[in-house]
């Protein structure tokens, strides 16, 4: 089967997706599109030169026009964060930068499924949803994959155990009023407190809740301070939803999407879980969370409409 991704935004995490993809064998042709010509050039050059070794793959620098086609659409461009910056003072730059891409990717990709990965993810598909004419579910935010992916990347430290036997969620803001419903997390099917009570005492670690989510919260803030940038998880995060997409097998996914009255909450994009699949969002998981853990959610969703409301779209 032809899987056709168009990635716009040839710089650190557009590029790193593309070569993921390649690596992972998930598409069978990659556009790179970039307002610095050479750049996209240079990147894709760089990787299709990799192919040879990897699962048959076209991949090249292209223009708007060159994504027709396309089934999957990846919006990367954007300033990136700085150190110390959180992710929504970038809103209004970036939706900027959006809006002047919005009406040229549609025009001529209307059918594709856009994955919004440009901070605030969640500001930018919002403002997706109100001003490029893509049907809802062709339209997610990366959202929190990425903070999940950190949340259980520190309970796997912590338990010293696979990641992959680790299960619990990042909800809300792709940011700092981001949390974590306890409520839902396990480890190999067992609540949390129950795992740990099953372990032998000399094996059972003192777990600080609040650090671990600090952790998820808080990584990507230190990446950057380390290192400039990050990229590489959300890289991988993104190929896993690509390969969610492709795979035509539902998956269970904290994306970013519209939020319609679930928990009492409307006309503001944040991450809960959907259900994922070939056609997109194919419907909202209304999983029970605990009272406070609505409050949570309603607080995260609060933060972004004070945002929402001071930007011009």
């Amino acid at each position: 089967m032809s899987n056709k991704v168009t990635i716009i935004g040839a710089g650190s995490v557009g590029s790193t997706i593309a070569y993921t993809m390649v690596v992972d064998g998930i598409a069978s042709e990659i556009v790179l599109v970039d307002i610095n010509e050479n750049k996209a050039l240079g990147e894709a050059m760089d990787i299709v030169q990799g192919v040879p070794f990897c699962s048959p793959c076209s991949i090249y620098a292209g223009s708007y026009e060159d994504a027709k086609d396309s089934d999957v659409v990846i919006l990367t461009s954007g300033v990136a964060r700085k150190p110390g910056q959180s992710r929504l003072e970038l809103a209004q730059t970036n939706v900027n930068i959006t809006k002047s891409i919005i009406p040229q990717i549609v025009k001529y990709a209307p059918n594709a499924i856009y994955i919004i990965v440009s901070n605030p993810i969640d500001i930018l598909t919002y403002q997706f949803h109100k001003t490029s004419g893509i049907p809802a579910n062709h339209i997610i935010g990366s959202g929190t994959t990425l903070d999940t992916s950190r949340l259980r990347t520190g309970l796997a430290e912590t338990f010293n155990i696979s990641q992959q036997n680790v299960h619990a969620y990042v909800f809300g803001e792709h940011g700092d009023s981001s949390f974590v419903p306890w409520s839902l997390a396990n480890v190999s099917s067992i609540p949390i407190d129950q795992y740990i009570a099953c372990l032998p005492e000399d094996r059972r670690p003192v777990v600080d809740y609040a650090a671990i989510e600090e952790y998820a919260r808080k990584s990507g803030g230190k990446i950057i301070a380390n290192k400039g940038a990050t990229f590489y998880a959300i890289a991988i995060s993104v190929c896993h939803i690509c390969k969610c997409l492709f795979s035509g097998i539902d998956t269970n996914l904290t994306v970013s999407t519209m939020m319609n009255g679930e928990y009492g909450i409307s006309d503001v994009c944040l991450s809960t879980l959907s259900v994922v699949g070939r056609d997109g969002v194919e419907s909202k998981l209304n999983v029970p969370l605990t009272d406070e853990e609505i409050a949570k959610l309603r607080h995260s969703a609060d933060c972004l409409k004070d945002v929402i409301k001071n930007l011009d779209f």
